[in-house]
């Protein structure tokens, strides 16, 4: 059976463990749960508002992110390249899905499902030419007595996997992206395992808050008499409050008799705390898929950071691992040389304040790390001439070219000229001077004695 244009053989294969963490199984938190409509599924906690907002944000920062094709230089730098062998996957992966809504669609399975199963089409020269993101209910990995690892594929008509072609596939052919295989190496758990619990009592008290607010905001209660009263009486006065004083009809005037009393049964606000309740629970789903609460609309923003700060601890504590874990299952996928590596480009996701990236460009420019048209660049801004030069002022020296010019100067190789007391008697204006006074000394001699 060929699948893809591989030759694909039937092999005695067993199922990898049990299907704990990535199987959509129905997990009744109570006896008849089912029969109740109070099942836990995949589906019921992703209604949850903060269950879908921690997974659409996620996929969404991530799949906004360009996937290039990097080379390693000579130097050690990683380049931007071409390859075609390589870079028409990375922009087109398949032919009903962009580069964007592929990482969506990758990112929703793993953090739904805790797994991501891709299936690689090739050409005829055995490269990589598409890659199709499978139903991850619908693929269980297996192992052979030798210890190879299968997949064996369920039909999946959008993905091209008929009911001829639904047999178990070698692991070559597949990427397998998981997420924290804590049961078994080759199955993912998905962050629902530890938040479906906070989730399902959320919802609880959503429905429950919705239902009170159908009922005009008014609280059940039981309607008391003063003495005792047949069952078909109380049957009866049920029937008629239901039917005109509940639902559409709260809030109407009741006019009773007969001494009956309408006394509310339902906690307050207050006593139940539903709002801290609520909150908390929000917070403890945020905390199982790493994402910062305040992003989600929980609670606000830490006080004292920037905007900047911010986001860098946003791909710190959350998608820092998902991503580097991407670019390494489609480096191996893809069969890339150790030269070559996917990256994905985080410009988009810490880009800065206009004002922000001026200024660390500048400063970038200015200390001679950048040149002016890689700036001109991250601003969007045309080349200009000569500015794929790095710059720095002429009065700066290395502290290697000092040291050269100390070596080589003569007169910073001499010792200072040693100071020398002048002699009177080689001092001509000295000796100019004590003449004129000897003289003067001896004229006013000559005047005392005449």
């Amino acid at each position: 059976m060929r699948l893809f244009g591989l030759e694909i053989k039937r092999a005695h294969l067993a199922p990898a463990g049990d299907s704990r963490g990535w199987f959509p199984t129905v997990r009744e938190p109570y006896m008849g749960a089912w029969q109740r409509n109070d099942e836990w599924t995949v589906e019921t906690v992703f209604s949850h508002p903060i269950v879908y907002a921690c997974i659409t944000q996620i996929s969404s920062d991530i799949g906004k992110l360009r996937a290039k094709l990097v080379e390693l230089d000579n130097d050690g730098i990683w380049n931007e390249t071409t390859s075609a062998a390589f870079s028409p996957v990375l922009k087109r992966p398949n032919r009903y899905q962009n580069h964007i809504q592929f990482k969506q669609w990758w990112f929703m399975s793993k953090l739904s499902r805790g797994n991501t199963y891709a299936i690689k089409q090739r050409d005829n020269r055995g490269v990589v030419t598409a890659l199709y993101i499978l139903d991850p209910t619908k693929v269980q990995p297996l192992v052979s007595p030798d210890g190879s690892i299968f997949y064996q594929l369920s039909v999946d008509n959008l993905n091209g996997i008929t009911e001829e072609a639904a047999v178990a596939v070698p692991a070559r052919e597949i990427i397998h992206d998981r997420m924290c295989p804590v049961f078994h190496p080759l199955m993912g758990v998905s962050p629902l395992f530890a938040g479906g619990i906070p989730a399902h009592l959320g919802l609880k008290i959503i429905n429950d808050s919705m239902n009170f607010f159908a009922n005009g905001a008014n609280p059940g209660g039981v309607l008391t008499a003063p003495g005792s009263i047949s069952d078909e009486t109380a049957k009866r006065l049920q029937e008629k409050w239901t039917a005109n004083f509940t639902g559409e009809n709260a809030g109407k005037v009741a006019v009773m008799g007969d001494g009956l009393k309408y006394e509310p049964m339902r906690m307050t606000a207050v006593d139940a705390q539903t709002t801290e309740q609520s909150r908390r629970l929000d917070e403890y789903i945020c905390s199982t898929f790493h994402m910062p609460a305040y992003l989600v609309g929980v609670g606000s923003a830490p006080a004292g950071k920037k905007p900047g700060e911010l986001k860098q601890d946003y791909y710190d504590e959350c998608l820092h691992s998902l991503i580097e874990e991407f670019e390494l299952c489609m480096d191996e996928g893809l069969s890339m040389p150790e030269r070559y590596a996917t990256e994905l480009d985080l410009d988009v996701l810490l880009r800065m304040d206009e004002a922000t990236q001026v200024t660390t460009l500048a400063a970038a420019v200015g200390g001679s790390i950048m040149a002016p048209n890689e700036a001109r660049k991250r601003l969007n801004m045309k080349k200009i001439v000569g500015g794929d030069t790095v710059y720095l002022q002429q009065q700066n020296y290395s502290l290697a070219a000092l040291d050269e010019r100390d070596k080589t100067n003569p007169l910073a190789a001499q010792p200072p000229a040693p100071v020398v007391e002048p002699n009177e008697y080689d001092d001509e204006e000295l000796a100019a001077e004590e003449t004129r006074q000897f003289l003067a000394l001896f004229q006013k001699g000559l005047t005392h004695a005449a």
